[in-house]
């Protein structure tokens, strides 16, 4: 009889899938996917959370502090190599329209006393980054927003121009809120619901065949709904998914699009960043038709 059951626990061992199974692709964006519903992951998220402490911030899951003394390693890097940070978690708000209504709107924001302006000539020709600092519409030197950086779209011949500002994802949305209210935009420029993209429909043929193959326990969210596999979850930390991410004023026509976790974003520091970025970088060939 011992034996007997000995035998029959091993053949309802057997039904569990393996280590393997259990890690196959489908499965994993699945469950990534499900484990960002509170706190958005980098692209390198990964990578950071096999050698990091990882906090959560501002809707963000970020590394801290690395889990092993590499300190001298990472000095070494930054005085004598190369040192990659990720800072894609900085919002990014892009500022479309005629240029003359962007520098009349954008002065109301900042002033001439801290330094650089919207209107430099060296940034508002697109060939370097600017900064500064942004304050409440025509009050400076009181109720500071926060500092930001800025780059301008190269001209292209038109009147119109295109403008990315970096911000903190902390100064969001006060100076979002200030940007619409300064250029008047109130009404989104479309319906603009972003919802999670579901998978193909191959890849459900893929689940549903492993399902009839194992046994396979379907997980079920808060509401208690089956949960499906998707590609990426839409949005970032600091917005909503189904919240508008484009506004257009029908008086000014400059347009406002919340560009976050769109545009990736790192920094290099060290000696040979420049040299690593010219091998990384290959420029492509101009095609005239």
């Amino acid at each position: 009889k011992q034996a007997e059951k000995a035998v029959h626990q091993k053949k309802e061992q057997s039904k569990t899938k393996c280590r393997k199974a259990r890690r196959r692709h489908i499965n994993l964006v699945a469950e990534f996917n499900h484990r960002q519903r509170k706190n958005i992951w980098l692209e390198t998220h990964i990578w950071h959370a096999k050698r990091f402490h990882m906090v959560k911030k501002w809707g963000y899951c970020l590394g801290n502090s690395p889990t092993e003394k590499s300190y001298r390693a990472c000095y070494r890097a930054m005085t004598k190599q190369c040192l990659l940070q990720d800072l894609s978690y900085y919002c990014c708000l892009e500022l479309k329209g005629k240029e003359n209504e962007l520098l009349k709107q954008l002065a109301r924001i900042c002033s001439i006393d801290t330094g650089l302006t919207f209107q430099e000539a060296s940034c508002l020709s697109g060939r370097f980054e600017g900064s500064l600092n942004l304050y409440r519409a025509d009050r400076y030197p009181e109720d500071m927003l926060g500092p930001v950086t800025f780059i301008w779209k190269p001209r292209d011949g038109s009147e119109n121009r295109q403008l990315w500002i970096w911000l903190h994802p902390a100064l969001k949305q006060d100076i979002l809120r200030e940007l619409k209210a300064i250029f008047q935009c109130s009404e989104p420029e479309e319906i603009c619901i972003s919802e999670p993209v579901t998978a193909s429909v191959q890849e459900e043929k893929q689940v549903e065949v492993v399902m009839s193959l194992g046994n396979k326990r379907k997980k079920e969210d808060k509401e208690g709904e089956k949960a499906v596999p998707v590609k990426k979850i839409i949005g970032d930390g600091t917005r909503d998914p189904f919240q508008p991410y484009s506004w257009i004023s029908r008086t000014t026509g400059i347009a406002i699009s919340d560009r976050s976790m769109e545009i990736l974003r790192y920094r290099l520091i060290g000696p040979l960043s420049h040299s690593i970025l010219t091998g990384t970088l290959k420029a492509a060939s101009v095609q005239t038709v």
